[in-house]
């Protein structure tokens, strides 16, 4: 009879390990949500699976994904499955199209997968109370951080009473929602390439599904397993003293940066506690407004421009914001807040963080950094914090979230050195317990770093060879 059984599962496709778990990944076809090429093979669908597996009979959650590859390329093998960052973005939200000739289609078959609790999954854990909220605050000169406390218990209750269960919107839960996708879509191990948050969640699949890996790429990724609140003031900080550092290099040829590192340091301090105004047009309104501001909306305009594209501007808006000129640097951040298409589910986001690192947390260590750091002391470096956490109310991920990943997984791990979010000490904290691994760090490059540059794409050289040591020809480009 146990041999009937078995032939049984194996005819209908199901694995022993399916049936042990007590529910069977499955797919929903849908149409595209992203356009892509003529030419182009394509599987488009919803991944449906349990959304709280410790309970495989209740509740199910769909999650999206698009799966193409060129025509000759083979359909189980070499395919690169990508997720975004946040947590709390959707992945497929961030392509129009796929082309014929993207990149991506380099390694292989090429997978987009959405995490759960996303824009584009259902459910969506969306809270569009909050964004209403903070804008409300600006607008009224009201404590942003006491609306914002009413608007998540809000979210909180409406999302609950459609019975969605917040504490199984994890990284271990959709980490194991990519090792059913690969099982649903009958794949062989995956490569698999996320950035800052979805590094993590990469990691995460290499521990908990190891036969689902066969290479990393992680881009300025952010470890499940470190306390991220604990220092995360001191990551900024290292950031702002590699600006420092280049102009104490440069500025023998322009001393208007001369001294940059000890004025900021004295005017951020200074400025604590002090409160300015603005008159502020909100788009689409007549009503201009008077709007209150701190430092902390300072500090935002410098942080937000240390990324590759913008960081030789930030010692010129350090010296503008030192001799009073704040005006267009508030603007700028307020047209952020005002016009935000709302693309981040923060309930999704409020849900991994709670469980991953605001409960594992020191809250005197969070502290401690403000003492260390008065310039940048009381800076709202996340928009996740334990208060918030009280309100939303979610378990803690099992421990096991919080080690180290132990694996010989080949591995590429890239960081720009002036990172403000990810930096490089992420990655050889990652390297550590990882034979593998392989760091790759880019001066002068921020969070996402380049990795291809001057005819050389040193991922296209790691997944061909990816047990062979990489070799930089570039000086702004090291190797560990």
């Amino acid at each position: 009879m146990k041999t009937l059984v078995l032939f049984a599962l194996l005819l209908i496709g199901l694995s022993i390990s399916s049936f042990a778990q007590g529910y069977v990944p499955r797919i929903e076809p849908c149409d595209c949500m992203i356009k892509t090429a003529p030419g182009l093979i394509t599987r488009c669908g919803y991944l449906v699976v349990p959304e709280n597996r410790q309970k495989p009979g209740g509740r199910t959650i769909k999650v999206p994904f698009v799966f193409a590859r060129k025509p000759g390329m083979d359909s189980t093998k070499n395919v690169l499955l990508y997720t975004t960052g946040g947590p709390g973005y959707s992945t497929i939200g961030n392509f129009d199209s796929l082309r014929y000739n993207s990149d991506f289609f380099q390694f292989g078959g090429f997978l987009i997968f959405d995490q759960r609790g996303t824009k584009k999954s259902q459910p969506c854990l969306d809270c569009p109370e909050v964004a209403t909220a903070v804008k409300r605050a600006y607008r009224e000169n009201l404590s942003k951080d006491s609306l914002q406390l009413i608007a998540v218990k809000e979210c909180r209750k409406r999302l609950a009473a459609q019975g969605i269960d917040l504490s199984a919107y994890t990284t271990i839960e959709s980490a194991a929602d990519i090792n059913d996708l690969r099982k649903a879509l009958k794949l062989d191990s995956l490569r698999l390439f996320g950035i800052s948050y979805s590094g993590g969640l990469m990691l995460t699949v290499a521990r908990n599904h190891p036969e689902a890996v066969k290479a990393l790429f992680l881009n300025s990724p952010l470890p499940g397993y470190v306390n991220y609140e604990e220092h995360a003031l001191f990551s900024f900080n290292e950031a702002l003293n590699k600006v420092f550092d280049n102009c104490e290099t440069d500025s023998t040829h322009d001393p208007r940066y001369a001294g940059l590192r000890e004025r900021f340091r004295q005017y951020f301090t200074a400025i604590a506690g002090k409160r300015f105004s603005i008159r502020y047009l909100e788009k689409g309104s007549t009503d201009t407004l008077t709007i209150q501001y701190t430092k902390n909306e300072l500090i935002d305009a410098v942080i937000d421009r240390i990324n590759n594209w913008q960081l030789k501007t930030v010692p010129f808006v350090m010296n503008e914001l030192i001799n009073g000129n704040h005006a267009p640097y508030v603007k700028e951040k307020l047209n952020g807040i005002f016009n935000d298409n709302n693309s981040l589910s923060a309930g999704m986001r409020y849900s991994i963080y709670c469980s991953e690192q605001i409960a594992y947390a020191n809250k005197a260590l969070v502290k401690k950094q403000d003492t260390l750091l008065p310039w940048l002391a009381g800076h709202p470096f996340n928009n996740v914090n334990h208060a918030i956490c009280d309100c939303w109310q979610v378990k803690p991920e099992p421990p096991v979230a919080k080690t180290p990943v132990y694996s010989n997984v080949p591995a590429l791990l890239a960081a720009g050195d002036a990172d403000p979010w990810c930096p490089p000490f992420y990655n050889r904290l990652i390297q550590r317990t990882m034979p593998n691994a392989q760091v790759l760090i880019v001066h002068n490059n921020g969070h996402g770093a380049r990795v291809a540059m001057k005819g050389i794409d040193f991922v296209k050289l790691f997944f061909e060879a990816p047990y062979k040591k990489l070799v930089s020809p570039f000086k702004e480009v090291m190797v560990e």
